[in-house]
């Protein structure tokens, strides 16, 4: 039985311009820009030069750590360079640039799983971080980790197809299309963690593709159950996605496995399906193209380091008074500056606002309405957050109003009248109290070495 999470907020799901549209497959770019940080968490080694020769899902990139994951070539060809780039997050990222051959050749180590039914959970695993899985959904995640730190904790497996940022459609299509890949990674996920049934969450503005969904599930008798959730955002935030699914909520500071849960993205279920059955690794991404300044609006599947040019291109390109980029939604996107970054493993979405779609106002002023804080699905108070960063009292952010439980959906942003930029502020708050906390543990560390270094 779906639950119900505090807060949260009803915008217009904008989903009407793509959701009735099919996954074109777009044709491979003259030359890909793969980042070799496309995951939480320490980036990874280029493994090959300029001038060789690379195959599709060949590993270009080495992890730096547990919490890494590979990266493989999306598209067959000659190295052309190893340099940085831009990123997407602004600043650059060290990239692998393949020129592509056009050849599609697949590399030798592309092999599937003989049988996949006699898989060990600890195999699984092993097929997951070799093949480069991360969160799609755009928290990046490395799968593996996830998985190898739930495993003997978990008592419900939860796939997130909620979609429930504006625009968005890829993980609608992907039910709708392939729910092959959907029902049989999720059955996949339940042998691993030794449940019983697997969760998957879709709001009620997708009901067609829950239908389908359960259809598959018949047909395979595979142990899945959809579950239809009330459509608000954010509904598919880890955190309320737990709540509304299991009825256990989230300890502050926590995360779901604390709560005996596990969740998954969609599109991250698909990935895990086609390294079983296939081999083969992360080499492309379902990427909505949408907005009021995107001239045909379509979803798209392209390998991965596709520049966002050549999305923006298939569709017919950018009309003449756009004058804003977001890679992904509108709640929780990142604006572009360059339309020369490419396409990631989170990218799930590109678009582009022209005319009055989003207005600003120069100089907001809290009106004290206090409609923030009744959004917040953290139970947080906005309100007091931003005056207290606005002071430059990070301290208070971080200890008096908790703000680094904020999970930056949006809602508080979308509900302001006064247009403030609620959420800007909290990201750029929550880099200070890293920031610091950095630095206090560099100066820790300094001090050791000193002391080590008088003692000698």
């Amino acid at each position: 039985m779906a639950q119900a999470f505090f807060g949260g907020v009803h915008p217009n799901d904008m989903k009407a311009a793509t959701n009735e549209k099919a996954i074109e497959q777009l044709a491979p770019p003259a030359e890909v820009v793969i980042p070799m940080s496309m995951h939480i968490g320490a980036p990874c080694k280029p493994v090959v030069a300029v001038g060789d020769t690379v195959k599709i899902g060949q590993r270009i990139g080495e992890p730096g750590g547990f919490v890494s994951a590979p990266i493989h070539a999306s598209v067959s060809g000659k190295v052309k360079a190893v340099e940085p780039r831009t990123s997407s997050m602004g600043g650059t990222v060290m990239c692998v640039v393949i020129e592509n051959d056009f050849q599609n050749t697949v590399s030798e180590d592309v092999k599937p799983v003989e049988d996949p039914d006699s898989l060990t959970p600890e195999q699984l695993t092993e097929i997951v971080k070799n093949a480069g899985i991360v969160g799609q959904g755009g928290a990046t995640f490395p799968t593996h980790v996830k998985i190898s730190s739930g495993l003997g904790k978990v008592d419900y497996v939860i796939i997130n197809a909620a979609e429930c940022e504006p625009y968005i459609t890829g993980d609608h299509r992907t039910m709708l299309e392939r729910p092959d890949q959907v029902i049989k990674g999720a059955t996949l996920l339940a042998k691993c963690f030794g449940v019983d049934k697997v969760y998957i969450g879709v709001e009620a503005n997708k009901k067609n593709a829950a239908d389908v969904l359960n259809a598959k599930i018949a047909e395979l008798q595979a142990p899945v159950v959809v579950e239809v959730l009330h459509t608000r955002y954010p509904q598919g935030a880890e955190k309320q996605l737990c709540q509304a699914i299991s009825g256990r909520q989230v300890p502050s500071g926590k995360l779901p496995a604390d709560a005996g849960c596990c969740i998954f993205n969609l599109n991250t279920t698909c990935a895990i399906y086609k390294a079983v059955y296939t081999g083969m690794p992360v080499v492309s991404k379902v990427v909505t193209v949408s907005g009021s300044g995107v001239i045909e609006p379509k979803n798209l599947e392209c390998p991965i380091g596709t520049p966002i040019s050549k999305l923006f291109d298939a569709c017919g390109g950018l009309k003449d008074d756009t004058y804003k980029l977001i890679m992904g939604g509108p709640m929780m996107g990142m604006a572009q500056y360059s339309v020369d970054v490419p396409v990631g493993k989170g990218t799930g979405c590109m678009l582009a606002f022209a005319g009055k779609e989003e207005q600003y106002v120069e100089h907001p002023q809290c009106i004290r309405c206090g409609k923030c804080v009744g959004v917040c699905p953290i139970r947080l108070e906005p309100v007091f957050m931003y005056k207290y960063l606005m002071k430059g009292n990070w301290e208070a952010f971080r200890d008096q109003f908790h703000g680094m439980d904020c999970i930056e959906c949006g809602a508080c942003t979308y509900t302001c009248p006064a247009r403030l930029p609620l959420t800007h502020a909290f990201r750029m708050g929550k880099q200070q109290v890293n920031n610091a906390r950095m630095a206090a543990k560099a100066r820790a560390e300094a001090e050791k070495a000193q002391a080590a270094k008088k003692e000698a």
